[in-house]
């Protein structure tokens, strides 16, 4: 017996009886000179340690002591998986095994790897044939590993075990120890033979699997071949003469060979589970087309098992009425049918093999039937000459070459009789999950099945048009006499009868025989005539059958994708072969509900026109999936067209209105009333439909499209950078922009991610696609743009320059105002005054939204409330549980001197907040008792869902005070057209002098007049220019003290070298040439005060600061004095181009 590790690469071997509880003392978290080699450690914590020591069944290891989880555990977490352990000898697998169990360093346990040696005893290899890591490829010692197929499966594949190869991060992500050298304790390659049991135990055992012959051949044969070829194919061939009934079976089997064609290529584009043409449908178009013909496939194959069932019926009762008519005709077909359809269902329950067998000897009565005919036919009698049948002659056949349709037949009403039995060559595909090889037997025994069905339908339209004519008394006495010999035209004529006493003077027909009275004709033809009536037998029993297995299959299928909500209890498969008896029974009753009715000819049109929606949509998938041009679609079948599959799905919708106009639009309702539910419910799947696929495909074209035109000023829109961090956590932003973005132009919620630890770019990708989740639950139409950055300023000047494509990039930054600017490290206003310098030097217009209460919510954790409950459920999968590092209170919502506080910085996170925020993200919160806000909380919660609510009659105050291009009255406008804001009137305020005011008022008034824009009111103010009050200017320059060079008071040299330590201060040349402006900004609080105080949002024109001449910390006291102590302000400055135009 071998030992089963080694516990370090060429030291001390595990003692023998030691089995799995090696090197189980303390290790030191980094890699130590005794150990600096690659390791195998398996044991990380006690208690992981004790798991696998009773899962190796070693019941002597000692489970360690006081062992401690190392501190690099945490780093290793989740980093490598264990997937399904086999053992081959049957032992229960070892369940108590935790997730992260048999993991270090590089190397992992896979399937295959758990095996049973003498004794019970269980040893572990390093194998190279089922190892996810392949720890020799091409004689190195690498986890990098050569392609394998198992690599590729899905997690629950049927055909075989996942492999999870080796991820990009552990190849190429620095590794704690040195890399591992040769002499690595590689353990044992499986042999051929432990392989196989090892693959063996991980299949099912007894499932039945058939092959192309088996499986789709003579399921589509039988099923094609239907009762129509006994019974109507003689009285086709009457009416509509030889030529044109070929063309008849022709047009149908047109229709059906491209549909073959067509099922082929999907299904051998990837491997095909159970579900048939649902699954098929669904996979290539979505699950809105795939669950409305799903539905209606399933229901369409219950009812035809009572078509099928009734038609026999039928013929049974007709044998019987001579003497055993038990009640009456109507309730007979009850009876038989009753009987007869619990009798199938008794063989679809025993099994599929059990249905199989039915099945070929069902095909072997068929064939007999139809060889019994062609025989027959060779072999003409004197007694059934009166009967109309003479035997091959070209008289008879040139008689009936033409049509001669009778009544109200035409060719058409004669072609919807037909096309009926065209259909069922989707029998074997239906049975999809039963066949070995799916994508070998549905094209090959499809295809076969429908030239051979097609050969034979021509075969006994051109035989029984050249031996039977088309009336015929059946009397022997009717042969021609002398005197009426040379009137004679007929083709009988020269066989000496003379049957023209069948057409009346009134030009109707009343003889009992020839094509067109006779329905039994081909009986009276066959050597035998009662192997035909098996033969009628055998085609609706056998029809009955397949569509009985079919409807159950289907919608098994249907039901475990969960489509429709209430069906999950009919996805329920028992037995070896998963077999759905919920459904059979399910099938059951509806057949036997319409076997009651037993008048079919209403519902055999529905029918027909359901296969027929399948085909056509089948046809539509090739055709959509070929126009997508998406990498995935390649098939192996190479013998389809996209444009043949589109002509094939046309013919179907014109074959649907064709056989009953009133059934085909019934069903185009139910098929889009279905689409409708089911787009409606979008349930929570992704096959990669080809509807993603073509999707993408427009997207690109047109976007390619739109950047080789020149952008025209009528077709501006505001395109916006929103630095909104995590989307949840600045509302009143995101609603804000949201608002006059929705369908407008482009949102992207722009995130800068800072910190002193290295990035991990993996998270960032999986923020990416939670929080875009998240913004489409909510029904914000917006893009989340995360970005590693060394600071906030350089992660935004990435996102200036990078966000967006084409001509769908952003034209304005949006951004929060920085409430808490007088708290933090002043370098951090330095950072936010660079952003909007940066946003103009970008050519780009900017926007700053200040709510007084603030904007950011995601340091209060009773947020979830407010958070719409739908996107928590939905979280729910994705959620991750993270630690707090510090309290959990956290003290995120005090300043702090390293970062700047959360109130309302735009998207940041710095430094030694990144842990505790990530641990914080509001999707990834674990929950926290209930704890009570206080009122700031409470009022910044209110305030962060302002812009959510609709907004009541009301002002939106448009501050216009210097042209920007007109960005600032654009922004209004577009707000006031929306639902939410639709009751608020827009008031201008414009600058001017006391003695133009009407002028001013009526120039302004005439530029919104063609601008279009309705307005209520137009304010100049005259007093813009008048000084501020005296203990305003007090307050500003009380605000300003902390911040000032006061150059003046010191040495130049001193001076100098503090500016350019801190920068941001305010030097005093600077506050006396810019105390002009300093007071405008004073005086326009007072003014705003004055006259929009009451205003749901106020619009201003924001002031400008010229680059490297105004200090951050003077800008910044500008915004704050203007904006302090109102409404929502939205200060905006466009990028001074114009972005309105009166010109049409």
């Amino acid at each position: 017996k071998e030992p089963g590790f080694r516990s370090s690469v060429g030291e001390n071997p595990a003692p023998e009886n030691e089995g799995l509880a090696v090197d189980t003392g303390l290790k030191p978290a980094g890699p130590t000179p005794s150990s600096s080699r690659f390791q195998v450690d398996l044991v990380a914590e006690a208690a992981g340690a004790a798991d696998k020591t009773l899962a190796s069944g070693d019941k002597d290891a000692p489970a360690p002591e006081g062992s401690e989880p190392a501190a690099g555990g945490e780093e290793a977490k989740g980093r490598f998986r264990v997937v399904n352990f086999v053992d081959p000898s049957g032992a229960s697998p070892p369940e108590a095994v935790p997730a992260e169990g048999f993991q270090n360093g590089d190397t992992v346990m896979s399937e295959g790897s758990l095996h049973s040696s003498t004794g019970g005893q269980h040893h572990y290899h390093y194998d190279t044939h089922t190892n996810t890591y392949y720890l020799r490829t091409f004689g190195h010692n690498t986890i990098d590993a050569v392609p394998n197929i198992d690599f590729y499966r899905q997690t629950a594949a049927p055909l075989g075990d996942k492999l999870i190869r080796p991820t990009l991060s552990e190849l190429h992500d620095e590794l704690d120890k040195e890399p591992f050298e040769d002499g690595f304790a590689n353990g044992d390659e499986l042999t051929p033979a432990e392989e196989a049991a090892a693959k063996e135990a991980s299949e099912p055992k007894g499932a039945v699997k058939f092959g192309w012959i088996k499986g789709v051949l003579v399921r589509c044969m039988l099923n094609i071949w239907g009762v129509m070829l006994f019974i109507r194919m003689s009285w086709i061939v009457g009416q509509a003469g030889i030529v044109l009934s070929c063309v008849i079976v022709l047009m149908a089997t047109v229709v059906t060979t491209i549909t073959g064609l067509s099922t082929s290529a999907i299904a051998t584009n990837g491997f095909v589970r159970g579900g048939g043409a649902y699954y098929l449908i669904s996979r290539s178009l979505g699950p809105e087309f795939g669950g409305s013909i799903g539905l209606i496939f399933a229901f369409a194959n219950a009812v035809a098992v009572a078509m099928y069932v009734v038609g026999f019926a039928e013929t049974v009762v007709e044998l019987l009425s001579v003497d055993c008519i038990m009640t009456d005709e109507i309730n007979d077909i009850r009876i038989v049918g009753t009987i007869t359809v619990i009798l199938l269902l008794g063989i679809s329950v025993a099994g599929m093999e059990w249905e199989a067998k039915a099945q070929i000897f069902l095909l072997v009565v068929l064939i007999t039937a139809i060889f019994n005919y062609f025989i027959g036919s060779f072999i003409p009698l004197q007694s059934k000459e009166s009967q109309g049948f003479f035997g091959y002659d070209s008289g008879i056949m040139m008689e009936n070459m033409g049509p001669d349709f009778r009544g109200t037949e035409s060719f058409f009403s004669v072609f919807a009789i037909f096309f009926p039995a065209a259909t069922g060559i989707l029998a074997g595909a239906n049975i999809s999950g039963d066949l070995s090889d799916p994508q070998l037997a549905i094209p090959r025994g499809t295809l076969l099945a429908i030239l051979i069905t097609g050969i034979v339908y021509l075969g006994v339209a051109i035989s029984t048009g050249s031996c039977i004519v088309r009336d015929a008394t059946g009397n022997d006495n009717d042969t021609r006499s002398a005197q009426i010999m040379a009137n004679c035209t007929d083709a009988a004529c020269k066989f000496g009868y003379d049957f023209s006493s069948c057409k009346s003077d009134d030009g109707l027909y009343n003889c009992r025989y020839g094509l067109q009275n006779d329905f039994q004709v081909m009986s009276i033809v066959s050597g035998f005539g009662p192997i035909i009536t098996a033969g009628i037998f055998s085609a609706t029993l056998s029809s009955a059958l397949a569509s009985l297995v079919s409807a159950p299959k289907v919608f098994q299928a249907l039901c475990k994708d969960n489509i429709y909500p209430g069906l999950e209890m009919f996805a329920k498969g028992y037995g070896k072969n998963n077999e759905p008896l919920r459904g059979y029974i399910l099938t059951f009753c509806i057949a036997l509900a319409f076997i009651l009715i037993a008048q079919l000819n209403i519902i055999a049109p529905i029918i027909s026109n359901f296969f027929l929606a399948s085909y056509a949509l089948i046809n539509f998938s090739v055709f959509h999936a070929s126009l997508a041009n998406s990498p995935g679609w390649r098939p192996s079948f190479k013998y389809y067209n996209m444009w043949v599959s589109l002509a094939g799905a046309v013919l179907c919708c014109v074959v649907m209105f064709v056989i009953n106009w009133w059934a085909a639009l019934m069903t185009n309702v139910i098929v889009m009333g279905l689409y409708i539910y089911v787009s409606y419910k979008k349930p929570d799947v992704n096959w990669g439909s080809s509807t993603q696929a073509l999707t993408y495909h427009q997207a690109l074209t047109h976007s390619l499209h739109l950047s080789s035109v020149e952008d025209h000023i009528k077709n501006f829109r505001p395109q916006c950078l929103v630095m909104t961090g995590y989307p949840n956590s600045r509302p009143a932003l995101l609603h804000l922009v949201h608002a006059f973005t929705k369908n407008v132009g482009l949102m992207i919620c722009g995130h800068v991610r800072t910190g002193s630890r290295r990035p991990n770019f993996k998270e960032l990708s999986n923020d990416q696609t939670r929080y875009q989740r998240w913004l489409m639950k909510n029904e914000t139409k917006a893009f989340y743009t995360p970005v590693f950055a060394e600071d906030i300023r350089e992660g935004t000047q990435y996102l200036l320059q990078a966000a967006g494509l084409g001509r769908l990039r952003p034209n304005t930054l949006v951004i929060g105002f920085k409430n808490d600017w007088k708290d933090g490290d002043m370098m951090n206003v330095e950072t936010y005054i660079q952003m909007i310098h940066d946003a103009f030097d970008y050519q780009y217009g900017a926007v700053v939204l200040r709510l007084k209460e603030g904007l950011d919510v995601s340091h209060i954790s009773e947020q979830d409330d407010l958070l719409s409950s739908q996107e928590k459920t939905s979280g729910m999968k994705d959620v991750v549980v993270s630690i707090d590092m510090k309290d959990s209170d956290g003290d995120s919502s005090k300043p702090s001197s390293k970062a700047t506080s959360v109130q309302n910085s735009p998207a940041i996170q710095k430094g030694d907040d990144d842990e505790r925020k990530a641990a914080r993200k509001p999707l990834l919160r674990k929950e926290k008792s209930p704890q009570t806000l206080n009122v700031a909380e409470q009022r910044l919660l209110d305030a962060s869902q302002l812009f959510k609510r609709k907004q009541g009659k009301g002002t939106v105050d448009v501050w216009w005070l210097f042209d920007d291009g007109g960005l600032t009255l654009l922004i209004p406008y577009l707000l006031t057209n929306k639902k939410k804001w639709n009751d608020c009137k827009i008031r201008v305020f414009i600058g001017g002098k006391i003695n133009r005011i009407d002028h001013d008022r009526r120039a302004m008034a005439t530029l919104l007049s063609k601008f279009r824009i309705d307005f209520s009111d137009i304010n100049v103010l005259g007093d813009i220019n008048t000084k501020p009050k005296k203990e305003n200017v007090t307050a500003f320059e009380e605000m300003i003290e902390p911040y000032r060079l006061k150059e003046d008071d010191m040495e130049q040299d001193t001076a100098e070298a503090l500016k350019a330590s801190e920068p941001w201060r305010i030097t005093d040349n600077e506050l006396e040439l810019y105390r002009a402006k300093t007071n405008r900004q004073i005086r326009l609080n007072e003014l705003l005060k004055e006259h929009s105080s009451t205003a749901n949002l106020i619009v201003m024109s924001m002031p400008l600061a010229r680059k490297g001449a105004v200090s951050s910390a003077l800008y910044m006291s500008w915004l704050e004095t203007l904006s302090k102590d109102l409404p929502p302000l939205l200060l905006v400055r466009g990028n001074h181009q114009s972005v309105l135009t009166f010109y049409s």
